[in-house]
């Protein structure tokens, strides 16, 4: 399967169960999959950053007022590395705990 049809099968999988693509993170030889693999006006809200690994962030509303943000490893093996945070978080400690699941990705995918 080659890159752009993964990402919208994980896309698919993920929006059927309410979560919302939030962020890419993508090596740049799979950047131009994912763009192809959307409409650009779906992507108008996505931030995409460049990584060592690729990954796609999902996020919806949990319970208790919470947030769940899970990164998608982009890979026909399913691996995501999930966390909720609280609604008095602040975004700062919210894009510490990404970089640090981006960092445990990228771990994973070096093994």
């Amino acid at each position: 399967m080659n890159y752009r049809d993964l990402i919208k099968e994980i896309s698919g999988t993920y929006e059927k169960h309410g979560w919302q693509l939030r962020r890419a993170m993508l090596r740049p030889d799979v950047r131009d999959d994912f763009y192809a693999a959307f409409d650009p006006a779906t992507l108008e809200t996505v931030q995409v950053d460049e990584g060592l690994a690729d990954g796609l962030w999902f996020s919806r509303p949990s319970h208790e007022e919470r947030e769940a943000w899970e990164l998608r490893l982009v890979a026909e093996t399913p691996f995501a590395l999930f966390e909720t945070f609280e609604k008095d978080e602040t975004e700062e400690q919210r894009e510490e705990m990404r970089r640090e699941m981006e960092a445990r990705l990228r771990e994973y995918v070096n093994k």
